[in-house]
């Protein structure tokens, strides 16, 4: 890839045979069998941010191993002021549902204009590249890409904003393909071929890392002891960042009723451990909202930006009774995968990615986002019967395992990569539409012959007319 935009360099060292002790050498096999076609081919991915949020964390795990395997991956991220990124979170928020202001000034100014500014540095090419979320999306028509784009989708656009879904669409119509977490997220109007890819988590970084109570506790001494946490008391955990859809508000009220209806001899702390993200300009207000609720409760800790955040995310998942989180929307939750993997039952509620991860009764308990008293029974449940507690989160670690590791979604990336660079015409089993993207592109090449072949993102205009053109064939 060339291009002035920045770009993520890694000095880390991973291959597919660091897995097996996950995934077991049939799954290493696999892997390699899938990455062996497409060695030397290039897959590119374009984002917002490089740290911060699940896809930053995926990414960072993702490029070194595919390095491993003789692709060429990188990774660059668009750039702009404050106030785009604020324009962005009302992009996000929009599209999945939440009535909120924008301006034409916000539109046109702000996200145009970042975008324009972009254009001049980006010449990106590759035989894939990922465009990540509704950030870098206004790029697909700027001509600086040269290959084949797929938008990656990690919010839920089922029902959006409808103004804002008809300024997006044509950019993301503009694609190769677009991904999405679950078919039930895909928005009206799409005229491209539409895969599934499920985030996962990588069981080799630090916050993944299986923990004994011995290493979890050490590792969270010296936080216990700055915030006043006896580690004897049972702990409920609700790691997010501050955001209007994580409904931490709800949490709160849910907790304070457990209390109110139940008496503890060693009662419960609630511990929120959130970070701020340089494209989320919403969460220190919401943190700050969140904080005033509480007011002055002595078993509700603040946990924000910490110290060595990825080992101590992991660790406060391994000592928590229970995982709490239910949101009121969600793309997938890697919280919640993350919590599974560390064997501890999750409580969450009955939304997007949630629902695949919490199995009822079998990895921990659902309810609706916005019934306090079903969360705070089911607070009440996890830690009145240890046992069962424990039974959950074997399940949860069981269910991660096989569904929910990274070499799981590297896998279904190669087959993209192994379709859209030609290597081969095999349709990815994941595809959830019925139109193929060389069963459009052959149909075009009948009807307009002096488009090259093989076709890349810069021939291919509008998929919208493609489609059109394969229609009338």
């Amino acid at each position: 890839m060339n291009h002035s935009l920045p770009e993520y360099h890694s000095d880390r060292t991973v291959t597919p045979d660091d897995y097996q002790p996950y995934i077991g050498k049939d799954g290493v096999d696999r892997l390699k069998r899938l990455a062996d076609p497409v060695a030397g081919k290039s897959w590119a991915s374009l984002s917002s941010t490089f740290e911060g949020g699940g896809v930053a964390e995926m990414l960072h795990s993702v490029i070194p191993l595919v390095r491993s395997m003789g692709i060429e991956a990188s990774w660059a991220v668009i750039e702009g002021p404050q106030e785009f990124f604020q324009v962005t979170k009302k992009f996000h928020n929009l599209l999945q549902g939440v009535t909120q202001p924008i301006t034409l000034e916000e539109i046109f100014g702000e996200y145009l204009g970042t975008i324009e500014a972009n254009a001049k540095r980006a010449n990106i090419a590759a035989d894939m590249i990922i465009v990540h979320d509704p950030q870098p999306i206004g790029l697909t028509a700027s001509g600086t890409f040269f290959g084949n784009v797929l938008w990656r989708c990690h919010i839920d656009t089922s029902a959006p904003d409808r103004a804002l879904w008809r300024f997006v669409l044509p950019y993301i119509n503009q694609c190769a393909g677009a991904i999405f977490t679950q078919p039930e997220f895909v928005g009206a109007g799409l005229n491209v071929p539409i895969y599934q890819i499920t985030p996962c988590i990588d069981p080799l970084v630090d916050k993944n890392q299986l923990y004994n109570d011995r290493q979890a506790l050490g590792t969270l001494d010296a936080l216990f002891s700055e915030h006043g946490v006896d580690p004897e008391r049972p702990i409920l955990a609700a790691v997010s960042r501050y955001d209007i859809h994580k409904n931490q508000g709800t949490i709160l009220e849910a907790f304070r009723r457990l209390r109110q209806e139940r008496t503890y001899r060693q009662p419960p702390y609630l511990i929120f451990l959130g970070n701020t993200a340089p494209d989320d300009p919403e969460g220190e207000g919401m943190l700050a909202s969140l904080r005033e609720q509480a007011g002055d409760d002595p078993d509700v800790r603040f946990w924000v930006n910490v110290p060595d955040n990825d080992r101590v995310v992991g660790a406060l998942m391994h000592v928590a009774r229970s995982f709490i989180h239910v949101p009121t929307r969600e793309g997938f939750g890697l919280v919640v995968t993350e919590a599974l993997w560390q064997g501890t039952p999750v409580v969450g509620s009955k939304v997007g990615g949630v629902i695949k991860q919490v199995v009822d009764g079998k990895t921990g308990y659902l309810a609706d986002s916005g019934d306090v008293e079903a969360i705070a029974s089911l607070m009440a449940r996890v830690l009145d019967d240890p046992q069962e507690a424990d039974a959950l989160g074997k399940g949860g670690r069981e269910h991660v395992r096989r569904n929910f590791l990274l070499p799981e979604l590297v896998s279904r990336y190669l087959s993209l990569l192994d379709y859209y660079s030609g290597v081969s015409d095999t349709l990815p089993h994941f595809r959830l539409d019925s139109v193929s993207h060389n069963e459009i592109a052959q149909a075009l090449r009948r009807s307009h012959p002096h488009i090259p072949t093989p076709l890349v993102d810069g021939d291919l205009t509008r998929l919208r007319d493609i489609r059109s053109a394969a229609a009338a064939d």
